[in-house]
């Protein structure tokens, strides 16, 4: 596990995702992360909806994986935790 990537999910949720989401396996081909582009630009979500979103921001990531874009992220991380702006 990396610092910044796609935030991995528990296995029996990435069976059920996988069926309920068109490309939800795209999002393993790369090293999860602690943090993430989703988890910076979306707010905590526990539904199918709330999944199709954030595995868009994950294949944005993916296609646009950078040192520039991991600064940002890990950038926007400390910001989020030291104004507490994290999920609530």
């Amino acid at each position: 596990m990396g610092f910044v990537g796609p935030r991995p999910e528990r296995p029996e949720f990435v069976q059920w995702l996988t069926k309920e989401i068109p490309y939800y396996p795209v999002r393993n081909v790369v090293r999860p992360g602690i943090t993430g582009w989703a988890q910076v630009r979306y707010k905590y979500g526990n539904t199918v909806e709330d999944a199709k979103e954030k595995l868009q921001y994950d294949l944005f990531y993916i296609k646009n994986a950078s040192l520039g874009l991991d600064l940002l992220i890990m950038f926007e991380t400390i910001k989020i935790v030291i104004l507490g702006r994290g999920a609530q």
